[in-house]
């Protein structure tokens, strides 16, 4: 039986504005070169579609300079895909962007109730359950709101505290399977993790922690040789992507697509 938590059928990403360069950061790393962006991007796109998944890739949205990271802005489960609440102003309005592309593919797109925020990149979803870390960009009220809705497909939310110095709850980590999670030593020291088999990046190599298990691959950023190697030596069957541009505006693996396998899809529109 495959895992629901790691097996796609589909996916959804959308290349890299030339807005890009005024995109949102954390802290200042430099400013991304948009043609490198665009073959990282391609790249990214290609690994995926070498799984045998369905890649949709949308045009870019100049208005938006962080839509290039869709994960954000919805969250697709097997049942239904929840449209999402961005807790940046200048992002508010990317969910509504995708909404269509996802509708025609499952058919409907639920909504959140109104008041609070809540962005995709603190959301992990694992076999047992939904972990959600509050943060600068996700708050409670998103939370209970997606709580409510999840909850009818007989899932289980758990809200877990983002450490302040991180932007989003999957930054520093990643689902590797059923069972195990790649994180940084920062997060999983507040014990968020208890029950679930655990894999620290390396010392250093923090920045990798945001990879995706995506059917029989990992795909994780290029430039982390001592987790490449460590996961190696777990079974895991790597693939390097270039991320340096991505990284400038905090991005990384899981931002770059929305991941899915909906239980039935709507008729292709004429």
């Amino acid at each position: 039986m495959s895992s629901k938590s790691y097996t796609f059928s589909h996916a959804v990403s959308r290349k890299p504005a030339a807005s890009i360069i005024r995109g949102l950061r954390f802290e200042d790393s430099g400013t991304p070169d948009h043609q490198k962006f665009l073959e990282h991007h391609a790249a990214y796109v290609d690994v995926l579609r070498s799984t045998g998944a369905e890649v949709t890739v949308l045009e870019p949205l100049e208005a938006y300079p962080d839509s290039v990271f869709v994960e954000d802005a919805a969250l697709c489960l097997q049942e239904g895909v929840i449209q999402m609440r961005p807790g940046a102003p200048s992002r508010l309005g990317e969910a509504a962007e995708i909404a269509g592309t996802l509708a025609d593919i499952y058919g409907d797109i639920h909504e959140l109730e109104p008041g609070g925020f809540i962005e995709g990149g603190d959301i992990l979803v694992t076999e047992s359950e939904i972990l959600v870390g509050l943060s600068s960009r996700t708050d409670h009220a998103g939370v209970a709101a997606l709580d409510k809705i999840v909850s009818q497909w007989g899932y289980k939310v758990r809200e877990l505290q983002t450490p302040e110095s991180v932007l989003h709850f999957k930054t520093d980590c990643s689902l590797l399977d059923e069972e195990t999670i790649l994180s940084t030593k920062r997060l999983s020291d507040s014990g968020c993790f208890d029950g679930y088999r655990l894999l620290h990046v390396a010392d250093g190599e923090e920045a990798c922690a945001n990879s995706i298990r995506f059917n029989e691959i990992v795909v994780m950023p290029d430039g982390f040789p001592k987790t490449t190697e460590m996961l190696t030596k777990e079974g895991y069957d790597i693939r390097l992507i270039g991320n340096t541009e991505a990284a400038k505006v905090d991005g990384g693996m899981s931002c770059l697509s929305l991941r899915f396998s909906p239980c039935r899809q709507a008729d292709p529109k004429s």
